[in-house]
């Protein structure tokens, strides 16, 4: 399919930014930051978007950035981007190496902000060079804070989605070799709930349990009944997935403590699947309590909605990939992920659509995700870069 001149142009612009993209890409994952502390990574994206003739704006506590171009229009084509890292400790052995004990980009959030960066660059400039007369202006997110599910929530309270018409995002996927992509419209994620458990006892000394209520013991029985029980009283055809991630309990060896706190995520695909299974804790974590005699309170935290792409924002991408690979690289994804992204919440607002984006190849990113070793292929960020800034602007001058 011959390209438009302003499609060409977009493209050329990108490859002619590569180095800019990937040094960009690799400054971010020298310089981690973890999700409520992504100050300084807000203020150098700030200053260097402003500094390029954005209008940009601080998030909550300075984090995050929305930056726009164009904004004299009454409304907003948006790409979103994700900034903060993880407590990892980065193991690869590579230049751009982690400068932060303990603290990794191991998530893919710094070449998701590089690529939309070159994105929103390459944008500007085509407009200019073509004369382009766009009905919707652009806005960039980086948002912090995705991985505790909070940062998506902060930007909309400060404004991020006013005015804005589609959202597009991508997410970085080792699974995939770097040239291919998927998409899905629909349910891409589950639905995530974080699941709190407080189990209160009656300490003692290790050689006299029959003096104390141990709520060790009751914590143990309650993760197995869980593990045994929710899948039997859920219907195989529908995903459920509940992991017991955190255990925190005693200081000594030789004491019984007076409590314990267990923490998970329940993750689901249906939401009547959802409101059963969490009723469903609650009965087991009661029936724990009755035969332990240890006190369990039960609660949930910070929960997030399935993303569900929009089908015009999905066929969009597909098309803009399609301006840049071949038909066989463009698949489509058989079943919703049961991992979770805040992405969603912007879905709750406005349509649009979050893409897989393969990262891997013979010489790196075959690493999973949220391991020490995870990377990318920076070739990655020219293919990312290009199919948001193609499915932006096509929706901006359409």
């Amino acid at each position: 399919m011959a390209l438009a001149p302003w499609e060409q142009s977009l493209f050329d612009e990108i490859d002619g930014d590569f180095a800019q993209i990937v040094n960009l890409r690799h400054q971010l994952h020298q310089h981690p930051e973890l999700s409520g502390e992504e100050r300084e990574t807000s203020l150098m994206l700030y200053q260097q978007l402003g500094d390029m003739g954005f209008q940009v704006r601080m998030g909550i506590d300075g984090r995050g950035v929305v930056s726009d171009f164009l904004w004299q229009r009454p409304t907003q084509v948006c790409l979103r981007a994700d900034i903060d890292a993880l407590q990892i400790q980065d193991k690869k052995d590579v230049q751009y190496r982690s400068q932060c004990d303990g603290v990794m980009h191991a998530c893919g959030h710094d070449a998701h902000s590089a690529m939309v960066y070159g994105a929103l660059s390459a944008i500007q400039r085509v407009i200019a060079i073509h004369k382009l007369q766009p009905i919707h202006g652009i806005r960039a997110i980086f948002q912090p804070a995705e991985e505790t599910c909070q940062g998506a929530m902060d930007m909309i309270e400060v404004g991020a989605l006013d005015s804005v018409v589609r959202i597009f995002g991508v997410h970085v996927d080792p699974t995939r070799s770097v040239g291919t992509i998927g998409v899905r419209s629909g349910v891409l994620t589950a639905s995530c709930d974080e699941i709190l458990f407080d189990v209160h006892g009656a300490g003692g000394h290790a050689a006299r349990p029959h003096e104390a209520v141990d709520p060790i013991v009751a914590a143990a029985h309650l993760i197995q009944v869980l593990y045994k029980f929710i899948p039997r009283a859920t219907d195989s055809q529908d995903a459920v997935v509940l992991t017991i991630g955190m255990i925190k309990g005693g200081h000594n060896s030789n004491v019984i403590p007076d409590n314990v706190k267990l923490g998970g995520t329940l993750r689901t695909l249906n939401e009547e699947v959802r409101e059963k299974t969490l009723q469903h804790i609650q009965r087991l974590a009661d029936g724990v309590s009755h035969i332990s005699g240890a006190s369990i309170r039960y609660r949930t935290g910070m929960s997030v909605p399935s993303v569900s792409n929009e089908d015009v924002s999905t066929d969009q991408l597909a098309a803009s990939a399609a301006m840049l690979l071949q038909q066989d690289c463009i698949t489509q994804i058989p079943r919703p992920s049961m991992g979770s992204e805040d992405f969603a919440f912007y879905l709750e607002h406005v349509p649009g659509a979050m893409f897989r984006l393969g990262c891997a190849s013979e010489r790196v990113g075959s690493s999973a995700l949220h391991t020490p070793t995870f990377d990318v292929d920076d070739e990655a960020l020219r293919v990312g870069a290009k199919i948001l800034a193609h499915a932006a602007l096509s929706s901006m001058v359409e």
